[in-house]
């Protein structure tokens, strides 16, 4: 079983599992709560057990379970309905339970494999022209330059970007004018990098390469361990740079309309 959570319940997120999707989870929850509707949280049960715990932001799902807690097939076939009465984007939660899951949306839904890198820290922070606290209209039109599906979202995107800047669960950066690089969360001491992007007249010249890499310096002498995810294609730029593989995991990723059956 599904439940909404509502205002009034208690949200006990701290005793998830400790990874990437609670930490995601609970950053939706801290930036706020269970009282808008782009944001809703639901508890999963195996009769009056409690499982887990599965997030709703805009167009993503995140799900996972609490410790020593694991969903069973019935919890599965639950999510798997919970998505297709949403469709979200994408869906993200352990690789354990998305090869289960994805025998129920394959129709609509494909995994992709999806690889989590962990900054290695040299303690040498180079000196860069870096602003800590751009303007975010700013970083939006280095963003949207990057990533086009970006541009009609503009409102939400600036809305969220903001609420979680000035709340402290997130930050921008940019390099030089024209590269941009935002923390998506900032959880347990546990930082994830997403969003980069470079000018089009700039590209080539490894800006986006020495950002990243003044960020996990930074984040690290300050205490923070920096983490990030790239798809197959991407792993030897981000090796490069300095992190490390330590995790493969998979996305569900909801297939185009004109590729999806029905």
């Amino acid at each position: 079983m599904i439940k909404l959570i509502s205002e009034k319940e208690k949200t006990d997120f701290k005793y998830l599992e400790k990874s990437h999707y609670s930490r995601k989870i609970i950053s939706h929850n801290d930036a706020y709560g269970t009282k808008y509707d782009f944001c809703s949280f639901y508890f999963v049960y195996s009769g009056v057990e409690k499982l887990g715990v599965i997030s709703l932001f805009n167009n993503a799902m995140v799900a996972e379970a609490y410790e020593g807690k694991s969903f069973n097939g019935e919890a599965v076939r639950d999510m798997a309905f919970l998505i297709n009465a949403h469709k979200p984007q994408t869906v993200e939660l352990s690789p354990k339970y998305a090869a289960e899951l994805i025998k129920y949306v394959e129709s609509d839904y494909s995994l992709g494999e999806r690889h989590q890198f962990e900054f290695v820290c040299r303690n040498k922070l180079p000196e860069l022209e870096v602003n800590e606290f751009p303007k975010l209209d700013e970083v939006f039109d280095i963003l949207k330059t990057g990533f086009p599906d970006l541009e009609p979202c503009y409102g939400a995107w600036l809305t969220d970007t903001s609420h979680r800047v000035r709340r402290g669960f997130a930050q921008a950066f940019i390099l030089n004018k024209c590269t941009t690089a935002t923390i998506q969360y900032i959880i347990y001491g546990k930082a994830l990098i997403g969003q980069v992007a470079t000018l089009p007249e700039y590209r080539g010249r490894k800006y986006a390469r020495q950002l990243l890499y003044w960020i996990g310096e930074k984040l690290n002498k300050d205490g923070i361990t920096v983490y990030l995810f790239a798809r197959n294609h991407r792993k030897s730029y981000y090796e490069e740079i300095g992190f490390k593989e330590i995790s493969v995991d998979y996305v569900l990723d909801r297939k185009r309309e004109e590729n999806v059956s029905g």
